[in-house]
């Protein structure tokens, strides 16, 4: 943790969810800006090059949030071959890409050999990180192989696994989880997964989607769960809060508001004081919004995402170049640098 933030009193619950309810937008907004500047002195906002390559849209979690999965069967259900994945990387790595984003639908028919054998085609055919595999994709995968986690997890390394994403967290409330995602893993097991990662050394992200059934009271749990393993481990890179994008999906909701975003964000900055960085989500709000984020706790700007596919599914299509990213960040008042996957510049 940075040496200012260990001499000031951490937020408990109470304090957070008080500013939460009750603290002026633009206030809390400023008070989430000051922490930034006091973990990352300078003017300086990162950005990633790298692309999400989901391998299949494949999946039996049939999560009520989700516009991009299908059935096995289903005449758009899709598993990715080895030759369209190297295409990929290949476009990737000529845009400056430096990593690739693996991850997808929780395909029952798959086993720990089809994982190891694509990072194992990744890592000796492409200089490239491979920032794959969610925790519930992990969970599923060592229930089906009747394999310990730990054993999960060091194979997929040994193979090419570079860090983990945070997806699938949602809200890491049960009450929630039941209800929209009843099929995959615990909000328990999804940190089990991290806290045995982060024991491994492999360092990850965590996410958190907002602004569906949860309450407000459950997003802050959220926040604590997150801070808390953190305390024990300290393996989390960086903290990502999104909207949930209700087009095509089977909760019939309003979206939430920019102001509910930035509200969300800031108090992310304020709570979350030993994930080093938090990261403004303009693949769901736009490069606007995302420059304002810039100013309310938000520190990296996330990936170009040369090709998303899950959000795309539900209606959303900013897109942004190397370029764009880098005019956004300027523009904003901010110096732009390219990051590899452990915020090391590029």
């Amino acid at each position: 943790m940075h040496k200012e933030m260990k001499q000031k009193r951490r937020l408990d619950f109470q304090d957070a969810f008080q500013l939460y309810r009750d603290e002026d937008l633009l206030t809390l907004g400023a008070m989430a800006d000051r922490v930034r500047q006091e973990l990352h002195p300078g003017q300086t906002v990162t950005y990633v090059v790298d692309r999400n390559i989901n391998y299949t849209n494949i999946c039996c979690s049939r999560c009520r949030f989700c516009a991009f999965f299908r059935p096995a069967g289903h005449e758009e259900a899709y598993l990715i071959t080895k030759e369209e994945l190297s295409q990929k990387i290949e476009e990737t790595i000529a845009l400056g890409g430096t990593q690739i984003l693996l991850q997808g639908g929780i395909h029952p028919g798959l086993g720990l050999d089809y994982y190891t054998d694509l990072l194992g085609f990744i890592r000796t055919n492409f200089p490239v990180h491979v920032h794959g595999f969610s925790p519930p994709e992990i969970h599923y995968l060592a229930g089906k192989e009747r394999r310990s986690l730990r054993d999960t997890l060091q194979d997929l390394m040994a193979a090419g696994l570079g860090s983990i994403p945070g997806g699938g967290a949602e809200i890491l409330v049960d009450r929630v989880r039941k209800q929209v995602s009843p099929h995959k893993c615990t909000a328990d097991e999804w940190l089990s997964v991290m806290e045995t990662a982060h024991d491994l050394g492999l360092r990850t992200t965590a996410t958190m989607m907002f602004g569906h059934i949860e309450t407000p009271e459950e997003r802050l749990e959220h926040l604590f769960r997150i801070r808390d393993l953190q305390d024990r481990t300290g393996g989390f890179t960086a903290f990502i809060p999104w909207t949930f994008q209700p087009d095509n999906t089977r909760l019939d909701l309003p979206k939430a508001t920019s102001a509910e975003y930035l509200r969300l964000l800031a108090l992310s900055r304020l709570v979350l004081d030993n994930v080093p960085n938090v990261q403004a989500s303009w693949v769901t709000q736009g490069p606007k919004i995302a420059q304002v984020a810039l100013k309310f706790g938000a520190n990296d700007l996330g990936s170009t995402m040369i090709e998303e596919n899950v959000v795309a599914a539900a209606g959303v299509t900013f897109r942004l170049s190397r370029q764009d990213m880098i005019r956004i960040i300027e523009t904003a008042g901010f110096r732009a640098q390219q990051r590899d996957t452990f915020y090391n510049p590029v």
